[in-house]
């Protein structure tokens, strides 16, 4: 029987959580760890809608394949935690207000259209703001697993840490798409408005895999940035992917301001593709291992201005980094 949950009960502010957390990642592993998707005992519902600040917590909403954001969060000072969110033919979590943290959740299958018909349903998207996704698996989406702003309407800050965001060819047949097939876009995807404030970007110690041909499009990374925000990557970790890094310089659009600290990458087609003339960029501590064919293609065959790349390093095996993490970088 199919069950929409209206959220109105306040349970704890997310206000001060935001704080909470240490920025070290010098002992744990890259990507997700611990404990993430519903606990025991959850609550099923086919759509979640959040209407009031509070803490929400092991729900199981399985969409049923409906449309739209099958977790709608409206309310301000709100913690999604240990949720499953499955089988979308929209987007998992749209966020359409500030100081929202989402952790320790598990989303997949968002499948919109058939791998020849391309249509977005994404795994978390919605409007900039203070948003913290934390320790949280984004998988099997016919759009991006992260996606800020479709609208282009908002500007603010996101965050991700701890995430495993992936994708690959389909273990079986579902809904339009056929065994084998691999759905999805990009890991994540920067939209903003074209002018004004300067959106904020921060990815830090998440593993991207799987974003690679043959895909629902061309030119698939694990990081499409462009548009006005400034983005800084750090102690990420990225394998077989087409391009771990897409960066997009001056458009009408905006332009992306990038700072990768410290990331691997690893089976990929191109490190870094870097396109518009792209300005402003800085590399530091980037980890090439094993399988990378070409490190940056500079496409339009000039770059732009204020761009400090530093020489690439040798990575160390990738079972090791996964597990372990990075080390604190030197000064």
């Amino acid at each position: 029987m199919k069950s929409m949950c209206i959220a109105t009960l306040i349970v704890l502010s997310a206000a001060e959580t935001l704080k909470s957390q240490p920025n070290d990642n010098d002992s744990k592993p890259v990507g997700v760890h611990g404990e993430i998707g519903c606990l025991a005992d959850p609550t099923r519902v086919d759509r979640l809608v959040i209407t009031a600040p509070g803490t929400y917590s092991n729900y199981l909403v399985d969409g049923n394949w409906g449309t739209g954001n099958r977790v709608k969060i409206v309310a301000d000072d709100v913690i999604l935690r240990n949720c499953e969110i499955m089988n979308c033919a929209g987007n998992g979590v749209g966020v359409f207000a500030t100081n929202v943290i989402i952790e320790n959740c598990r989303i997949h299958h968002c499948l919109a259209g058939s791998f020849s018909t391309q249509k977005d349903a994404h795994g978390i998207t919605g409007r900039w703001g203070n948003v913290t996704i934390r320790n949280c698996e984004i998988f099997y989406v016919s759009g991006d697993a992260i996606q800020f702003d479709p609208d282009r309407k908002s500007h603010g800050e996101v965050t991700v840490e701890d995430c495993t965001l992936w994708t690959g060819p389909l273990p079986e047949d579902t809904r339009e798409f056929k065994k084998g097939e691999r759905p999805g876009e990009n890991g994540i995807d920067t939209k903003t408005k074209a002018k004004g404030e300067r959106c904020r970007l921060i990815v830090r110690n998440c593993y991207f895999h799987g974003w690679n041909q043959p895909a629902q499009i061309a030119n698939a990374a694990a990081l499409n940035l462009k548009e006005n925000v400034d983005a800084l990557v750090e102690h990420c970790l990225l394998r077989d992917n087409e391009l771990a890094f897409r960066l997009r310089g001056p458009t009408w659009r905006g332009a992306a301001h990038v700072e990768i600290r410290n990331c691997a990458i690893y089976d990929t087609q191109i490190g870094a593709r870097l396109e518009d003339k792209i300005d402003g960029l800085e590399v530091r501590g980037l980890l090439i291992g094993s399988g990378v064919k070409q490190t940056y293609k500079i496409i339009g065959k000039q770059l732009g201005a204020n761009n400090r790349i530093t020489k690439e390093g040798k990575a160390p095996a990738f079972e090791l980094l996964l597990r372990n993490g990075f080390q604190k970088a030197p000064e």
